[in-house]
């Protein structure tokens, strides 16, 4: 890199400056600033970027390339497997782009706006109020972070080294899971997994489980889609050890199937951008997080809002109550080196659960299993194709396996792709289930949509 290129990113400096500054440094030349930069990547010339463009131009330029993508409403799209196509209220975004929200520093410091606090004070019910747990935080990165602070904050509870995991498991959470651990002293078992019900194998699990299990983790819904039916046996397999039961759950599903809560777990971690949070391209997403008990209370990371009054007054107001972290002189005995959340999607969420309330969310839920359902009926109707691979109760998402066709998933994928369907996600990580893919079918899905699905599969296999 020559000085006149850098001297061309100090515009208001002078020779003299640059002297002064050489001198100060002891360099002879601004060289010696990138003397541990290769030579040979170093960049010579000037940079290859466009003409300089009017307003006009850059506008056109721009919409010319968003006009390239395609979204889950230009076009069926049935992929999930970790971020889902839902619909997104009208209202949520108009008031989470509120300048109140939308300009909010997520909160550290205790005169943090009342009004995001108070959002926040109610995302945090509605999450309790939907895991039936005790405590909720202001929310994490997103669902593997959470897991893997749950894993941390179980060690910390128990004083134990081992959490065990479901064999069928998003292969991000488990490696994030594993990145969370390793530095902890903590191992990471897997627990099999029935291959044709995708059940947890309880002599298998009931075999792991020592007096070094801090914990025990499983999803339902399962990344693959389907619920876990012994849960009951797996939380009382847990605490008759003395160890934790955490649970990751696709909060949706809980509009109809039984919260964690009454089932006896401990921490419940999940991915909130179903809760109106649009997908994306992937991001930003929402982690949830909550436990039960006092004893849990103080190793939970993150930051809760509380309700409390003024001294004059008694008038209503919000304030951080819980922040164990680093960045409030917890220092090393902070429980994580989380720094911020997604204090934005939390508000999204609080907007949407409170739109849908209660029943709202129980009809959704309906919605989405009824037409998932039809859907799983309708492929497994094409010669060749077997769905689901599991013989067990799903949700939104399923497995269709294409091994029977004489074809490979990627190449009917990249064939539906040639025709405007974005299929499911191909399962590259499980080479067991063959030639397989995961499918997600939501609230958006038309009947339409799944029929041209299963009619243009029909077509590329013939």
């Amino acid at each position: 890199m020559s000085g006149r290129m850098v001297h061309h990113y100090i515009p208001n400096s002078s020779p003299k400056t640059l002297k002064m500054m050489l001198d100060e440094m002891e360099l002879n030349s601004i060289d010696e600033l990138y003397t541990d930069i290769p030579d040979s990547v170093r960049l010579r010339g000037r940079l290859k970027i466009p003409k300089a463009m009017s307003e006009y131009e850059v506008e056109r330029h721009v919409e010319d390339l968003l006009s390239r993508n395609k979204t889950v409403f230009d076009a069926p799209c049935f992929l999930g497997g970790g971020c889902w196509p839902h619909y997104v209220p009208a209202a949520v975004d108009m008031v989470v782009g509120r300048s109140e929200f939308a300009t909010s520093y997520t909160p550290y410091q205790a005169e943090a706006s009342q009004g995001i606090l108070q959002a926040l004070f109610e995302y945090q019910s509605m999450i309790c109020e939907l895991t039936e747990m005790d405590y909720a935080n202001s929310s994490m990165y997103d669902w593997a972070t959470a897991l893997g602070e749950a894993a941390r904050m179980a060690r910390r509870v128990t004083g134990r080294n081992e959490i065990i995991a479901p064999y069928y498991m998003d292969p991000h959470r488990a490696s994030t899971l594993k990145v969370y651990s390793e530095p902890a002293g903590m191992k990471v078992l897997t627990c099999m997994q029935d291959p044709v019900t995708g059940q947890i194998v309880a002599e298998k699990l009931q075999e792991i489980i020592t007096s070094q299990t801090a914990a025990v983790y499983i999803e339902n819904p399962s990344y693959l889609g389907f619920f876990e039916k012994q849960i009951d046996l797996i939380s009382d397999l847990a605490h008759d050890k003395g160890g934790l039961l955490i649970v990751g759950v696709d909060p949706i599903s809980l509009g109809v199937v039984e919260p964690p809560g009454e089932y006896g777990a401990d921490i419940v971690v999940g991915e909130g951008q179903p809760l109106g949070n649009h997908m994306n391209y992937g991001g930003p997403s929402l982690g949830l997080f909550a436990c039960s008990g006092d004893r849990l209370l103080r190793q939970m990371p993150g930051r809760i809002v509380g309700l409390t009054s003024t001294l004059e007054g008694g008038d209503e107001a919000y304030c951080l109550v819980h922040q164990t972290r680093e960045q409030h002189i917890r220092r090393e005995k902070a429980t994580s080196n989380i720094c911020t959340n997604e204090a934005l999607c939390a508000v999204a969420a609080a907007i949407y659960l409170s739109l849908l309330g209660p029943e709202g969310l129980r009809r959704l839920c309906e919605t989405i299993m009824v037409k998932s359902h039809y859907a799983m009926k309708i492929i497994s109707s094409i010669d060749g194709v077997k769905t689901p691979i599991f013989e067990a109760p799903h949700f939104k998402e399923f497995t269709v396996n294409f091994k029977d066709t004489g074809k490979r998933v990627d190449e009917i994928h990249r064939r539906l792709l040639d025709r405007g369907i974005q299929a499911g996600k191909v399962l590259k990580e499980y080479p067991e289930l063959g030639e397989a893919a995961l499918y997600c079918v939501t609230e958006v899905h038309t009947k339409e949509m799944i029929d041209s699905l299963a009619d243009n599969i029909r077509e590329i296999l013939r």
